[in-house]
């Protein structure tokens, strides 16, 4: 299994990152994916992926939630001098998020824009933050239509035509602990998307499936996300860690 989005250089694994790494490799996580926040944690992120070459991956890109008005001009800066300098498997996350702050929507915007044009020149997937922002980030997707435009619209919350526009688009769904909740709704239509168009994450230390739900997630709780995904494709456990890996390993090159 792949966890294709995981803040393991998080402040809440401070007290116990490399157990918690330990407690997902012996679960068969054999592959962990960093999405970047700002330049504050781009440090502890970048030193925690040396110090596990062949499981740890950083991305590289400014989260929606820290596009503020007085630094995020500078934060693109320092996102994108690590671009140039290096490769790395996506730029993300990045996107538009609508429920922290809305006022700051045009430059959110303009973030988004820019580094969905790195992503082009690049030729680089886009992990996509979007909450309360369906429509916003459709409309910049569709603006920003290119062949080379694609990636994970993460921690998939949306309802099925959201879904399928998605897919349209050139995305794949990234499916985490939303899916084992009661009131998730994604499990009600989930079925409906192929199989090959989503791919596992747990957004540690958010968002933990049911029963840890409310607690701290972390990547070992992928397994829990797996089984609900077998109730609802009726496929074994085995073959849904299989197919969903070759999707992360198809679009992280």
């Amino acid at each position: 299994m792949i966890d294709t989005h995981t803040h393991l250089y998080s402040e809440e694994f401070d007290e116990d990152r490399k157990e918690a790494i330990q407690r997902a490799l012996d679960k068969g996580i054999t592959k962990f994916y960093l999405p970047a926040i700002d330049s504050e944690s781009h440090e502890k992120m970048l030193q925690l992926e040396s110090e596990y070459p062949n499981q740890i991956f950083s991305m590289m890109g400014l989260h929606p939630c820290y596009v503020k008005p007085e630094s995020w001009e500078k934060e693109l800066e320092i996102a994108k001098n690590y671009l140039d300098q290096r490769h790395f498997p996506a730029i993300g996350e990045i996107g538009i998020d609508l429920y922290w702050d809305k006022s700051t929507l045009d430059i959110q915007v303009k973030a988004f824009e820019q580094q969905i044009d790195w992503a082009i020149e690049k030729d680089l997937p886009i992990v996509i933050h979007t909450r309360e922002s369906f429509d916003e980030t459709f409309e910049v997707l569709e603006r920003k239509k290119h062949p080379k435009l694609r990636g994970i619209f993460h921690c998939f919350s949306g309802n099925l035509e959201q879904a399928k526009h998605a897919l349209d688009l050139n995305f794949i769904l990234g499916i985490g602990g939303v899916v084992t909740f009661k009131n998730g709704k994604i499990d009600q239509f989930l079925h409906e998307i192929p199989l090959d168009k989503i791919v596992l994450e747990t957004d540690s230390p958010y968002l933990a499936p049911v029963p840890h739900r409310g607690k701290r997630n972390e990547s070992s709780y992928l397994d829990l996300i797996v089984g609900k995904l077998v109730n609802i494709y009726n496929k074994d456990f085995a073959e849904i860690g299989r197919i969903t890996s070759e999707n992360a390993k198809k679009m992280f090159v």
